[in-house]
Formats: structure tokens, sequence, C-alpha cells
């Protein structure tokens, strides 16, 4: 018979011989106990750590709490991210964080533990997150590897455990979808090479002619304006010729037309540029002709009576009959400025037109003053909604919790006990074995028992493939110490008798183990946490008895009995 703790990195316990088998029945002269860690774990705390080493070194937080295939229990939580502990560490006040989490609660000095708090268990000395004192969780780190897990991306069939889903599929799986950072898309990492360099949206090129970088939505945009872009020019046929150049490519290519130089004075002729000349040559006549008659027409408007004079800063044609008499700007340079009657018609009409204009100014001023206080409004209305909203969600997020604890409380109401005595009826043996072989779930607890309504609290935690030395031929049963809500009025530490038992279920030879806690072993200390370190037998009973036709198995279902001796209480 041997007694045992979990193995754990929260206290290195050793494991002792205690007690022996004669006969498959216990010697009375042998007490079980558990070798205390006190020592240790000072030694731990007076060490100066001020940097976690290199193998717990994690720059991820939690796994999402989707990769598991069974309910989360709360002590497999990050108290900061609220995820699976990713390499937990314990503090010195029981509460466990994923290393890179505690790394940054931790990285401007020690801190109050908030879980404390809000659990209402606060010490000064205690609750305290210093990376000096706290330590890996190594126990917890062994139960979270061996949970199942899944794949939660769509199309992937993997399952496993979350060891080797940590170690070998997260970040690796080719059904996950990344945000790409340039165009915010959600793509499968197995396309993302593809997405980068071919479909993304927003991605950055390289011009192959000019090598300036611009982004792929402005590609148009920017072969409309690069100098160094290939064009063609349609009238010689030649290719790839730079943007920069085409001007002077068309000024010199001798199939581009371009109008006669004449084309001012009336020439429409459009000819080849090598022909220039030649058009020059043969339309000598005709030029002469247009030139004259342009001559002519200067000589004309030259003779004619009117001029164009400056009236009120604006370029109005005055005739000869609008001219002022002789004398008269001697005598009034400024009087009748703006002309005559016709000018001032013409100043008066631009002043309406001014007015009119001003008018519609205001009346559009007016306008984008409305619509901006009504947007005011409307913003002021939608951020009124959306707090009414958030208050909404916060609302129902304490509804949920309030109707999980109350799903517990129900839970526990509906087996418990409050004399100490539980018996715990396993049924569906065979396909939890089975669960527990393949990994998936190699430990179950029971429901919570008392030692009395206002006593302790208590469960037992069983492996159907056996755990440490008896891991695949033993049941490995355990007794755990949970935190009840009279603890504070109970004796600490506890140290009643605990009998454990394996029901024949045809009442001849049950198989039965028992110990009398370790006093000083942190396994029997009032609880800090949901539940202390486990403590029992690793080798309570042998899987061979439960082959073929056992007692201990009818109909697929054993039967687990403990009892905690009252005596004292």
């Amino acid at each position: 018979m041997h007694t045992s703790c979990e193995r754990s990195g929260m206290s290195l316990m050793k494991r002792e011989q205690c007690a022996k088998l004669r006969g498959g029945k216990l010697d009375p002269k042998y007490t079980y106990q558990m070798i205390s860690t006190a020592g240790t774990v000072g030694k731990w705390k007076a060490m100066a750590r001020p940097s976690l080493p290199s193998s717990l070194d994690s720059r991820l937080p939690g796994i999402s709490r989707e990769v598991l295939s069974v309910s989360m229990e709360p002590k497999y939580q990050c108290q900061q991210c609220k995820d699976i502990l990713r390499k937990p560490f314990q503090a010195q006040c029981g509460h466990r964080f994923c290393v890179f989490c505690f790394k940054q609660l931790t990285s401007s000095g020690p801190i109050p533990c908030e879980t404390c708090r809000a659990e209402g268990i606060f010490e000064e000395a205690m609750s305290m997150l210093n990376i000096a004192v706290a330590f890996p969780d190594n126990a917890a780190r062994r139960e979270i590897d061996s949970l199942p897990a899944k794949c939660r991306n769509d199309g992937c069939s993997w399952s496993g455990t979350l060891k080797e889903y940590e170690g070998q599929h997260e970040g690796r799986c080719d059904f996950e979808r990344v945000k790409c950072e340039a165009c915010q898309a959600l793509i499968l990492v197995s396309e993302k090479d593809r997405h980068n360099e071919r479909e993304c949206e927003a991605r950055t090129l390289n011009c192959k002619y000019c090598k300036v970088a611009f982004n792929f939505k402005e590609i148009k945009a920017h072969d409309e304006i690069c100098q160094k872009f290939p064009m063609q020019c349609k009238d010689c046929g030649k290719k790839k010729i730079p943007r920069e150049k085409f001007q002077e490519h068309i000024k010199s290519c001798a199939k581009s037309k371009s109008a006669c130089q004449f084309s001012e004075i009336g020439c429409r002729a459009v000819v080849d540029n090598g022909k220039q000349q030649e058009h020059e040559q043969t339309s000598v006549m005709e030029h002469l002709r247009l030139m004259l008659g342009a001559l002519s027409s200067v000589r004309l408007r030259a003779e004619g009576a009117g001029e164009w004079q400056e009236d009120s800063g604006l370029g109005l044609y005055r005739g000869p009959e609008d001219a002022p008499p002789a004398g008269a700007h001697a005598v009034a340079p400024n009087a009748g400025r703006g002309g005559g009657p016709g000018v001032q018609q013409k100043v008066t009409a631009l002043e309406n037109i001014v007015c009119v204009l001003n008018r519609e100014v205001e009346r559009s001023a007016l306008t984008m003053e409305a619509l901006s206080r009504q947007h005011r409004l409307d913003q002021e209305k939608i951020e009124n909604l959306a707090n009414k909203v958030r208050q909404l969600e916060r609302t129902l997020t304490m509804r949920d919790l309030q109707l999980a604890d109350s799903e517990q409380s129900l839970r526990e109401l509906q087996f418990c006990t409050h004399d100490g005595v539980f018996i715990w009826k396993i049924a569906d043996f065979s396909r939890r074995r089975q669960d527990a072989v393949g990994g998936r779930a190699p430990a179950m607890f029971s429901p919570a028992f008392y030692s009395s309504k206002y006593g302790y609290k208590m469960c037992l935690r069983l492996y159907l493939n056996g755990d440490g030395t008896g891991r695949g031929t033993h049941l490995s049963l355990f007794f755990v110490v949970m935190r009840g809500k009279y603890d504070a009025l109970l004796k600490w530490p506890f140290s009643q008798k605990v009998t454990l038992m394996l029901l024949d279920q045809n009442n001849r030879e049950h198989i039965i183990d028992a110990f009398r806690p370790d006093v000083s072993s942190t396994s029997f200390q009032r609880p800090i946490s949901e539940m202390n370190i486990a403590s029992g037998c690793p080798l309570f009973c042998p899987l061979a008895k439960l082959a073929g036709k056992s007692s201990y198995l009818r109909d697929d279902t054993i039967f687990i009995k403990a009892i905690v001796d009252l005596t004292g209480l």
C-alpha cells in the first residue's frame, strides 16, 4: 500500500512507502504520511530570480478555450487572460497565471493579486504577485498537456492533446485564418504567400520601369504619370518610347501629323512632319494670300474710330460718341467714372449678380450650420445607444455568471452529503476508461461532499488508467480538500482519518485503503484556491480485478465509497 501526492511544481514532494500490504489487507502498525515540503518552498521563496528560465519563456498568452474538447475546469484558467493556462506559473497566493501574463503583470515590480481581492481572501504578505517567489506549476502543466483538444478552424479535423496542439499544430494549421496586415482581409495561412504576392488589394509594388513604390490600387493612376512608362507611337508604330521622351518623338516622327505653322492665319492643312517643308514650298502663294488678308484686317482695326480704354477697372470698349468733350479731363478727371449709360448699366448688372451670389452664400452657410447641428445631435444619440448596448451586454454577462453559479450549486445539492460518508456511482465505465487510456480525460472529479453542514468540503479524484507509479496497471484514487464557505470556523490543518473503498457488489470483499493526513503537508492546509493538491493511493486497485466477470464491475458501473472519521470534530 502506498501513499502519494500528485506530482506538482507547486511542491517537489517526495513519495515514501508508508504502509505495506499483507495478504491484501492493511497492517495496522503502518500509518500513511506525506513528506513535508515547507523547507523546499521556503528555499524557493528565499531565492532571488529576477527573470524566468529560458525554457519557460513564452511570448503568447493563454490558449483559447475553444480548443478544448471538454468543458474547461476553473483551475485550468489563467486569472489574467481567462484562457487556458500556457506554461502555468503559480504565485505564492496559490493563483495560477500564464507565464506571459505573469511577466506582464510583474514587469514593473511586485503588485497585489486582484483575484485575491475579488475572492475576499487578500492577505498583505501572501497576496503579492512577485516573480522572485513564484514558481512553475508542473503538475498543472502536465494535467493541461493531457487534456483533449481539437482544432477550432473550420474544415480542420485535427484532434489530440493540448501538448500536441501547442507543439505541433498551433500556428501551423492550413485552415487557420489570419488577418492580412495590409488589407485587413481574413485569409488562410496556406494562401498567405499567394495573397501577399498576387491578390492583396493593398500590397505594395515597385514600378518595373521607374522603380518607384506605390499601392496596388494606384497601379493604373501610376501608369498614367510614370515618366518611364513605355508608349507606342500610333503613327510610326515604334514601341517602348518612355513617356518623358514621347513628345520629342512626336515632333521628330516622320509619320506623325501636325498642323501647318500658318494655321494661325487660316491654313487648315495637317501634314506629316517629314512633309512640312514640301507643303510650305507648294503652298507659298496660298500662305501669302492669307498673310495679306491678315495684314489688311489689322490695318482696318487700327484706322477705326473706336478705341479701348480702362473704365472703373473694367476693360470696356468706348466708341467716339462716348468720348468726353475737350478739356473734360482737366476739369473733372474722375467725373462720370464708368463712362456713359451703357457702362453704368453693366456695372449695375454686375452689382445685382454679386448681391444674388451673396444671398446664395448666406443661405448655404445657414443650411450647413443646420446640418452640422443635426449631425452633432445624431452623434450624441448614437453614443447614447452604444452606451445602452454596452450596459445591456454587461448585465447579460452578469446574468450568465449568476446562472452558471446557480447550476453549479444545484448540482452540488443534488449529490452532496453532510455526514462525512460519500458513495460515488460511476456509470459507463468502459467508455470513460477508453477516454482515460486515450488521454482525452485522464482524471475525473466526484461531486463535493461535507463532514457536516458547516464542515469541511471535500471530493475524490479518480484516474481510470492510473497515475504515476500506477499508470496503466491500477486505478489511482485521491482525496482532495476543497475551499468551503465555512473554512474560517474550522480547525486547520485537516487531520481526520480518511478511508477509501471500492465496493464489492456481492458485498463480500471490498477493496479498502486508509490513511491519516500529514498535517505538515500543503494538501491538508486551509485552501487558498478552489482545491488543494490531491493526496491518496496511486496503486489503489489493480485493473486486472475489473476484468472479466468482476464483482466490482456490474452493468458497466462501479461504486466508490469514502469515509471521513469525524472523531474530535
